[in-house]
């Protein structure tokens, strides 16, 4: 199964703008490409300045569709096509947050790899964006497969890609490359390997309106006899370029993975199908402690049970809570009226509360029980929370004796820290 780990990481973006151009590989149209910084916690999008609106397309499985020999978000008119090579390089570099304008439907092809669009993110700097995440964990062993590519996927400290290809060409046959990913591997080892494609699949291709833009510039092209037009980088570059294209693919989960990869003949439709089986079981084994076992817990009740939902539980180490804010809020009526924000103070109380559950959890019998806070320490408002957000606090345990407990929280609304506190609190007989 994969679950939500303990550890969190921090989410990076560029540190200004950089822009490149050039043809698209499929489509052959000239394209200008901007990386942009962008906010915490955001994640990366597609921005089509070309389009009435700029529309913008998340790199998410769930806008992923399944195209032949190159990764789609999106459909028709709104949509950005072979994204993977721009996404590989984003991953290796491990920017989380970015912004990419393009005035055309594709990046530019540069010389068939990453290695341009590392270069890019790396002059231009890579700074934390302020937010958290916490990595996509798998936990138990999988396999998948999708037509011709199959996948086993194994828990990990970190990414690793265990890639097989089979091709019946001479410079090809069966290859093989395991890669621990980090940016000084990844610029090292895959960054510059290109795509490849054979002679003899050319004018099908063509013809389906595809490699408009391939040259021997831009791709690696393979006849009977070897490689036309350049040389090879590295003597296995194809099964390193295919590493590549899984890196590029697998950011669609939008999350840093913890998991070994062992891909045989991956493909495109492939390895976003295993991102969208990745994503269904990280939900499915997501813990989510809904109102009526919070009020089990918890003896407030309304207006002052300020808990929706707990996502994540640790008993005794950490615990991650949601609080929808409505403009119903009875404490609107009467706070700022005309400018709803929340009262600070209530935000401290919902963080509380959070904690009052991963306390109450460590003990028998907690229906018997209450939590008394005894101190706030480096209490922090950083922006005001207003109708229409949603409040997640994210609670660890500092320290733990008997049935006394200190805690760090942080609140957070759309990965933004709005709030943080270190508190104590002890258990004690109703």
């Amino acid at each position: 199964m994969v679950g939500r780990g303990e550890v969190t990481y921090s989410r990076n973006t560029i540190a200004g703008v950089v822009t490149l151009e050039g043809v698209g590989l499929h489509f052959g149209r000239p394209v200008r490409m901007t990386f942009k910084p962008a906010p915490g916690g955001s994640g990366i999008s597609f921005v089509r300045v070309d389009l009435p609106g700029s529309p913008k397309l998340a790199v998410r499985a769930d806008v992923a569709k399944m195209a032949e020999r190159r990764t789609q978000l999106g459909d028709g008119e709104v949509s950005v096509h072979t994204v993977e090579h721009v996404l590989a390089a984003l991953a290796g570099a491990a920017v989380d947050d970015v912004e990419i304008e393009l005035d055309s439907m594709e990046p530019p092809a540069m010389d068939g790899s990453a290695g341009a669009f590392l270069e890019a993110v790396l002059e231009v700097g890579i700074v934390p964006s302020g937010a958290h995440s916490r990595f996509l964990r798998v936990r138990k062993t999988f396999e998948h497969s999708e037509g011709d590519a199959s996948y086993r996927v194994v828990p990990a400290a970190a990414l690793e890609l265990d890639v097989r290809i089979s091709f019946q060409h001479r410079l090809v046959g069966e290859q093989r490359g395991c890669w621990s990913i980090d940016r000084e591997v990844f610029a090292r080892e895959l960054a510059w390997a290109r795509t490849f494609g054979f002679r003899h699949e050319v004018e099908a291709l063509r013809s389906q309106g595809l490699i408009k833009g391939a040259s021997t510039d831009n791709a690696i092209l393979l006849d009977e006899e070897g490689v036309v037009g350049s040389t090879l980088r590295w003597p296995d570059e194809f099964v390193r370029h295919k590493a590549l294209d899984c890196l590029g693919d697998l950011a669609l989960a939008g999350r840093r993975l913890q998991a070994r990869v062992v891909a045989d003949r991956p493909s495109h439709r492939g390895t976003v199908s295993l991102v969208k089986e990745l994503m269904r079981r990280d939900l499915e084994d997501e813990r989510v402690i809904d109102i009526d076992e919070i009020m089990k817990t918890l003896p407030h009740r309304y207006p002052f049970l300020l808990v929706d939902r707990v996502l994540e539980y640790e008993s005794g180490k950490r615990v991650v809570g949601i609080k929808n804010v409505t403009i119903n809020e009875p404490f609107f009526q009467g706070h700022f009226p005309g400018h709803a924000i929340m009262p600070g103070v209530l935000i401290i109380e919902a963080m509380a509360q959070v904690g009052g559950i991963l306390l109450m959890g460590t003990v028998e019998n907690p229906e018997s029980k209450v939590v008394y806070f005894t101190s706030l320490d480096n209490v922090r408002w950083r922006k005001p929370v207003r109708p229409g957000d949603q409040l997640r606090f994210e609670l660890e345990v500092l320290q733990i004796r008997g049935q006394f407990c200190r805690m760090k929280g942080v609140a957070l609304v759309d990965g933004n820290v709005v709030a943080e506190a270190e508190m104590s609190a002890m258990l004690r007989d109703k």
